[in-house]
C-alpha cells in the first residue's frame, strides 16, 4: 500500500511539473474545464431526457435515473471523504510546484475526488441510458479526473478511486431502480395531469395516436 501511495506522490509531482511547462492558454483551459466541465454532463442529462420523451417507458426510466444515479455516486464519495481525512497534496507536499488553482480550504479533504466520482458516475449512467454515448462520456470523465491532478488539487489515487466508486455506484443504482422507475413512468404517462405527461413524454403511444386514423387502426 505504501508503495502505491509513493507512486501516486511521484506521479502527482511529475504531472504538476508538466503542467507548469504547458502554455498559459492551456493552463487556463484546464482551469476552466476542471471547474465547469461537469456542467456538460448536466447538458447531456437534459438532452437525454428530452430525446427519450418519445421513447419507450424503459428508455425514459433510464434517462430519469441517470442524474439520480450520479447524485448517489457523489453522496458515497462525500461519505468516504469524511471518513478518510487525507490532506490535499497542494498543502501536504512540501517543495512541490504551486498548484494552478487555489488550494481548497483546510478540512476540504482530498480522498476521494468528488469531481472524479461525479464524472465517473455520470459517464456510466449516461452510457446505460443512451446507446453509443460512452465514446463521449468516458473521455470526458477521464479528462476531468486528469485535470484535478493537472491543476494540483488531487493525488492520482484520489481521482482513480473517485472514478471507480462513482461508476460502480451509478451502475448499481441504475440496475436496482430500473424496474420500479419503469412502472412509475408507465403510470405517469397515463396521468390526467398534462404537466406530468409533459415531463415524461407520451412515448411511442403518443406518436401512434397522433397519426391520422391511429385510433381507428387500433380498433380493428
Amino acid at each position: 500500500m505504501d508503495n502505491l501511495l509513493d507512486l501516486s506522490d511521484s506521479l502527482y509531482l511529475d504531472i504538476l511539473d508538466f503542467a507548469h511547462t504547458t502554455p498559459h492558454w492551456f493552463q487556463k483551459l484546464a482551469e476552466v474545464w476542471t471547474e465547469l466541465g461537469l456542467l456538460l454532463f448536466g447538458v447531456l442529462f437534459i438532452a437525454g431526457w428530452w430525446r427519450m420523451r418519445r421513447g419507450s417507458d424503459d428508455a425514459m426510466a433510464l434517462a430519469l435515473l441517470a442524474p439520480l444515479a450520479t447524485a448517489f455516486g457523489y453522496v458515497v464519495s462525500e461519505g468516504l471523504k469524511s471518513l478518510v481525512d487525507e490532506e490535499r497534496p497542494c498543502r501536504a507536499m512540501t517543495g512541490a510546484p504551486s498548484p494552478l488553482v487555489d488550494c481548497p480550504a483546510p478540512g476540504d479533504w482530498s480522498f476521494p475526488s468528488n469531481h472524479s466520482a461525479i464524472a465517473g458516475a455520470a459517464a456510466i449512467a449516461l452510457a446505460l441510458s443512451w446507446r453509443g454515448i460512452v465514446w463521449l462520456t468516458a473521455p470526458m470523465a477521464l479528462l476531468m479526473a486528469f485535470s484535478r491532478v493537472f491543476v494540483g488539487v488531487h493525488y492520482p489515487h484520489d481521482v482513480t478511486v473517485g472514478l471507480l466508486a462513482g461508476g460502480i455506484i451509478a451502475y448499481v443504482v441504475m440496475k436496482a431502480a430500473r424496474r420500479p422507475v419503469v412502472a412509475l413512468v408507465d403510470s405517469a404517462r397515463s396521468s390526467r395531469s398534462s404537466a406530468v405527461v409533459w415531463c415524461v413524454g407520451r412515448g411511442p403511444r403518443g406518436r401512434a395516436s397522433a397519426r391520422p386514423g391511429g385510433a381507428r387502426h387500433g380498433a380493428y
